[in-house]
């Protein structure tokens, strides 16, 4: 299903994606906190994660001009079987399109697969100081459910995660 916005529309990821999808996350890898990965993405590791995220627990992209300029998938919260129904969410925008709707638009079509895949709860992990991410989740009916203090080092700082929930 395409979900459009203004400007931006959202679509299942398909495998010809990898590349753009690795672009964008392999930046944020590099240059940013955003994710405590420490290694870039190769395409052979970005296609696997792409055939991981074909089924229940989904990957989307969101395209404006015809090119992908966001994705964001829904994992596994926690491997015992008590957390099945229960999936934490990942989006990543484009740098040059961050603040133009396009996050809101994956989240917003994340959490309409989430409930059409029969989920009760999405999760979010997010590192601490990173407004925008955490007001994006608060506008799509995320709420704080608490800070896990220093549990990530990355360029040499330890890094807190704030952890948001909606349930479905």
């Amino acid at each position: 299903m395409i979900v459009s916005r203004p400007g931006v529309a959202v679509r299942l990821a398909r495998m010809g994606d990898a590349e753009a999808i690795r672009a964008i996350y392999n930046l944020e890898v590099t240059g940013s906190t955003v994710t405590f990965d420490l290694v870039p993405r190769t395409l052979e590791v970005q296609e696997a994660w792409l055939v991981e995220h074909a089924g229940v627990h989904p990957a989307v992209v969101a395209e404006a001009g015809g090119e992908v300029v966001g994705f964001g998938s829904l994992a596994p919260y926690r491997a015992r079987p008590a957390y099945s129904t229960t999936v934490e969410d990942s989006v990543y925008v484009r740098r040059d399109r961050q603040g133009m709707g396009c996050g809101r638009a994956i989240l917003s079509e994340l959490v309409r697969l989430g409930t059409d895949h029969g989920f009760h709860a999405i999760m979010a992990r997010i590192v601490g100081g990173h407004a925008a991410s955490i007001g994006l989740h608060g506008a799509c009916g995320f709420e704080l459910v608490g800070i896990e203090r220093e549990v990530g080092r990355k360029f040499g700082r330890w890094l807190d995660v704030v952890l948001m929930q909606r349930l479905l």
